[in-house]
This record gives structure tokens, sequence and C-alpha cells, in this order.
């Protein structure tokens, strides 16, 4: 194991200029039964959101590195986010740091650190079904804050009218402490309509933290024997894929505002619905 000035500051380098990093790790499809019942995370105990994602459908934003979603929470506040990565935040603009759910994170898995900068607004209750019923334009879902922050960026215009509903998502998640970790744990079960899901355990910490955090996490769930995915998917990466080769099956590219329903955790049912 390499130590002392071979190593020396290397995490803090890649952290350098983040808010916070994000350590995030997959689950394989296999571990996944067995570490919600680890950790006592049930259906009856977790946060239900729906997520949508817009895009082209050769999903010309993502290749760009460029992320531009919706979450709708049941029984809490539905927002909207724009989000880029990579990103040198020295390129970013001192001003998007003023809003309050502006913030550049450094994103890490056991493949790399990679920075991201992104943008958050509420949105009111009811827009983003409208959008996915083709009754409202998808540039409505941003406001415009957001979208210059788009454009800018961007360095490209940016044209709503051909990007297109991806979702929703059915994402189960929870927030937990566990005596042998010391931050608190995000655990998210993303479902797809076919009914495949995707696992992710995650913990947030300051950069300062960022070197004990990373190994430190990734070490805990080895410990209680919970295998990383191989393939370590990204959750959107895993999503937009799959829309986009539907539609690429389909033979059509379509309009993009049809609402693809995914399907409940196997096994369970939905215990609320979301407006």
């Amino acid at each position: 194991m390499e130590r002392g000035s071979a190593t020396r500051g290397r995490v803090a380098a890649l952290v350098s200029g983040a808010h916070a990093i994000e350590i995030k790790v997959t689950i394989a499809e296999e571990q996944v039964d067995s570490t919600l019942a680890r950790f006592g995370l049930t259906i009856a105990n977790d946060e239900e959101r729906y997520i949508y994602f817009y895009d082209t459908p050769d999903l010309d934003l993502h290749r760009a590195g460029i992320i531009t979603r919706a979450r709708r929470v049941v029984g809490d506040k539905h927002d909207s986010t724009v989000k880029f990565r990579p990103v040198l935040p020295d390129n970013v603009a001192s001003k998007w740091r003023t809003f309050r759910d502006f913030k550049i994170e450094a994103d890490a898995s056991e493949k790399g650190v990679t920075k991201s900068a992104s943008f958050s607004m509420p949105v009111r209750k009811g827009l983003i079904k409208r959008i996915a019923a083709g009754e409202v334009a998808i540039e409505e879902l941003f406001t415009k804050d957001q979208q210059t922050f788009l454009l800018s960026m961007a360095n490209r215009n940016i044209d709503f009218s051909k990007m297109m509903v991806f979702g929703p998502l059915r994402a189960h998640r929870w927030k937990f402490e566990d005596p042998g970790c010391p931050w608190p744990i995000t655990a998210e079960v993303w479902v797809r309509e076919d009914g495949a899901r995707l696992m992710e355990a995650s913990i947030k910490a300051p950069v300062v933290q960022a070197a004990a955090a990373l190994g430190g996490f990734i070490a805990f769930l080895a410990e209680f024997g919970a295998e990383r995915d191989v393939d370590e998917q990204a959750k959107t990466r895993w999503a937009l894929g799959y829309y986009a080769e539907k539609l690429r099956n389909a033979g059509t590219h379509g309009s993009g505002q049809d609402t693809l329903v995914a399907a409940p955790m196997p096994g369970s049912k939905s215990k609320k619905h979301a407006k």
C-alpha cells in the first residue's frame, strides 16, 4: 500500500472546490434483499418518490454531461434539478453559489471522484404530471434562473421542444444511522417498469473528511457482506439507457410525453398515492 509523499494530498486535490463529498456504492442485484433486511428497511418506513428525466431521444444532454430531472416526493415538496458532471469548480460563475439549492459536490465511488454542479428549485404540485401527460411544455418545469444556468454552463442552445419525458421510475429512499458507520447513510432502490432494481448506498461528508469517509464507508459495507456491483452502474445511466433502448426497439422517437409507469418493488404494494 502506498503511503507518505506518494499519497499526500491526493484526495484533497480530487475534492478541491467542492462543498462536500458524496460517496456512492451500487449494491449488486443479488444482494439487494439481504442489504435491505440487514438495516431493517421496508416499504413501510421508506420515503416514496417518482423520478423523471428529460432528454432527447438520442440522449444528447446526457452525452454532454447534462442531467435534467424532476422528483415527485410523496407527502413532501417536489423539485426540478439541472446538473452538470463533470465540472471544474473554478469555471462555475460565483453568482450561482448565492442560491440556497445550488451545490458543487465531489461524487465518489470505487472508480474515482467526479465533481458536479447542480441547481434545484421547488416545483408546484401537479406540474410534473401535467408535463408527462403532454399538457404543459417541459421548459415550464425549470425557472428562468435554472434555464440561464443551463444555457451558460452548456455553451449551446437547448431546444426543449426536442426533449422527451423518461419515466417515472419509482424510488424508495431511506436515511438512517448504524453504529458501525459514523456518517448517516442514505439508501435508495430504483425500480423500472420492467421490474429491474438498482440499489445505491451513500453517505455525505465535509470535504475535510473525504479521505476517511471514502475508505471507511466502502470498508463498512464490505464488513457486513454487501458486495459492490462490479459494473458500478450510475442510476441515471441505468434509467436513461433503458428508455432509450425501448424507443429504438419501438422504431420511433415519439413525442416523449407518454408516462411510463415503473413497477413497485417485487412482493410489495404501494401504500401511498402522490399528487
